[in-house]
């Protein structure tokens, strides 16, 4: 991972070099301000500007003006980084050489002042040319020093002492450079690793989010810190981070304060006053003792995965011990009309015609089991119920004659998701058994669309005329292998209801009208 200092460019710059370069402002006008103040006060006093007093006023009263409008300039247009903080050094080192030399040399103390600006500049500018700040200052000040030998009384062993400054001047820059890029190397590191963890928490908030369980972080108070839209639905309440858990569930609350007494993993079951049951379990935090984690279960969902198994792996079992029946019978149908039509005996073609309605019959069973078998490989679609309706009524005429006639569509137009195939065999089945139970009357059987009270939901109703279901049959007429009719199967109502399952719906014998009143209620809308 590279660690090398991010530059600015000369038109655009990262708001730290900048704020940075704003403050190192600030301190060359409060430095050329004490300049100005302090001669014009205490001159005499503190030995500033004793050789040249003209020289000095005017250096300082030009050092602040100057330091006044490269602070304007630097706020107003910040452009250019590293011209602006080149010429501010530069103005640093030449103002800082004048006064030294108007106060007497290195006597005054001024040289110190530049190595502050040695250094500050190679921390701002985050350890770029502070080489060529050092040697700008060395320059400035053997000029300085050259300058005096020439024109005042200087001592030889001053040269020795600018060397020595000067010295000072490369080490600080040297140290300063190092100093400003291991700066620079953990800032880009903090940098990587903040938007590192932006990522982790975004991916942990979506994952949150989208968890079929619902979660909650709760404090040792009972105020929710984190919840998941999930167990807002579980809990069925509409709740923000900082509420007390007792408004979401005073029977949760309850417990969880039990379990904060001895905060360890537990799991236990949550009767709700809805009636919905919860698995519930209580995990300790490990970052924070303070907080726990609430995950929340709905068994309903569980138990619905497990038949959904269970009906997967019944459904393989049916499907092979159906194919295993289904050869064997083809058989033996076979060989009964083989015997039919060789042998004249009325006895023996009776027995014959007995073997082979029960064959047909057993084969009509398979292929119903058959059908069983795919109810878990639904694949919804969205269906316009007139268009769809069109083709089922026509393939229901040429099944049964009287069906234009006896049966009566109406409702609206809707459209709903629902595998095409299996609504197919669902109205198949139950229009199979109005059309048989209904009377020979014009409109005996009644098929509507409907908007159901839930929204997003619509209805299919199927009501005849007929005699209905008797009060002591209608809780069992959904069971598998329950039949009224000497030729039935007892499996069509009970495959009709599995395949509205496995498609979302659902279907129930409802108590209203003389005879028999269907409703599938599936997911869709009204079309307008």
């Amino acid at each position: 991972m590279s660690t090398q200092p991010t530059a600015p460019g000369d038109s655009d710059a990262i708001e730290p070099f900048w704020r940075s370069l704003r403050f190192f402002s600030m301190y060359r006008l409060l430095i050329a301000l004490l300049f100005m103040v302090a001669a014009l006060v205490f001159g005499d006093t503190i030995s500033l500007g004793t050789q040249d007093p003209l020289l000095f006023d005017r250096v300082a009263a030009v050092y602040v003006l100057l330091s006044i409008a490269f602070l304007a300039v630097l706020l107003r247009r910040p452009r250019r980084f590293s011209l602006q903080l080149s010429v501010q050094v530069a103005l640093d080192i030449a103002a800082l050489t004048l006064m030294m030399f108007a106060s007497g040399g290195q006597k005054s103390g001024i040289a110190i002042l530049l190595l502050v600006v040695v250094a500050g500049a190679a921390l701002v500018g985050q350890g770029r040319m502070t080489l060529f700040y050092a040697a700008l200052a060395s320059v400035a000040m053997l000029l300085e020093e050259s300058w005096r030998a020439l024109t005042r009384d200087a001592d030889p062993a001053d040269f020795v002492r600018t060397g020595i400054i000067s010295i000072a001047f490369f080490a600080t820059a040297i140290i300063a450079r190092l100093l400003a890029q291991r700066v620079v190397a953990n800032e880009t590191l903090a940098r990587e690793r903040g938007r590192e963890l932006d990522d982790q928490l975004r991916i942990s908030e979506r994952i949150i989010r989208d968890m079929e369980d619902g979660v909650l972080v709760v404090d040792a108070d009972g105020r929710v810190r984190l919840l998941n839209p999930r167990a807002e639905a579980l809990l069925a309440v509409a709740a923000t981070s900082g509420a007390e858990l007792a408004t979401l569930s005073r029977e949760l609350a309850e417990r969880y304060r039990v379990w904060s007494a001895q905060p360890v993993e537990m799991v236990e079951m949550l009767r709700q006053e809805s009636g919905r049951l919860l698995r519930v379990r209580y995990l300790p935090s490990a970052e924070s003792g303070s907080n726990a984690l609430i995950y929340l279960e709905d068994m309903e969902r569980v138990q619905s995965q497990a038949q959904q198994l269970k009906l997967a792996a019944l459904g393989r079992l049916t499907a092979n011990m159906a194919h295993e029946i289904r050869n064997p019978l083809a058989a033996i149908s076979h060989a009964a009309e083989l015997l039919a039509e060789e042998d004249v005996d009325p006895l023996r073609q009776r027995l014959a015609r007995i073997i082979h309605d029960n064959t047909r019959r057993l084969n009509r069973l398979v292929t119903e089991v058959l059908e069983l078998g795919r109810r878990d490989r639904a694949q919804p679609e969205t269906l316009r119920w007139q268009v769809f309706l069109s083709g089922f009524m026509e393939e229901l005429a040429l099944h049964d004659e009287s069906a234009g006639k006896r049966v009566r569509v109406g409702g609206l137009d809707v459209e709903l998701r629902f595998d095409r195939g299996h609504l197919y065999r669902i109205l198949w089945n139950l229009m199979g058994n109005a059309l048989r139970h209904a009377s020979s009357a014009d409109g005996a059987v009644r098929l509507e669309a409907k908007p159901a009270t839930t929204p997003s939901r619509v209805e299919l109703h199927v009501v005849d005329d007929g005699p209905g279901v008797d009060e002591a049959q209608r809780n069992q007429v959904f069971e598998p292998f329950f039949t009224t009719h000497g030729a039935g199967t007892g499996l069509g109502l009970y495959i009709a209801r599995e395949l509205c399952e496995a498609s979302g719906a659902r279907l129930e014998l409802l108590d209203e009208g003389p005879g028999a009143h269907f409703r599938i209620t599936a997911e869709g809308l009204v079309c307008h």
